[in-house]
C-alpha cells in the first residue's frame, strides 16, 4: 500500500469512532454563508447574461436538425 492510502485508511478508521460534537453555527457564519451563496448565483447569472449568444449558438449547433 502506498503511504497516502495508509493515511486515508487510518483517518477513516479514526473518524468512524468519533463522538458527537455539541457545536453550533453562529449567526455570523450563517449570514456569511448566505451572502456567499447569493453572490455565487449573481456571478453565474451575470456570466450567462454576458455569454448568452455564444451559449445559445452552441446549443443550436448541438441540437440542429439535419435536413
Amino acid at each position: 500500500m502506498k503511504f497516502y492510502s495508509k493515511v486515508s485508511l487510518a483517518l477513516c478508521f479514526l473518524y468512524s469512532f468519533s463522538q458527537t460534537a455539541h457545536a453550533y453555527i453562529d449567526p455570523e457564519t450563517g449570514s456569511y454563508s448566505t451572502q456567499f451563496l447569493i453572490a455565487g448565483l449573481v456571478v453565474i447569472a451575470y456570466v450567462v447574461k454576458v455569454y448568452w449568444k455564444q451559449i445559445k449558438s452552441f446549443y443550436k449547433k448541438i441540437f440542429k436538425k439535419n435536413k
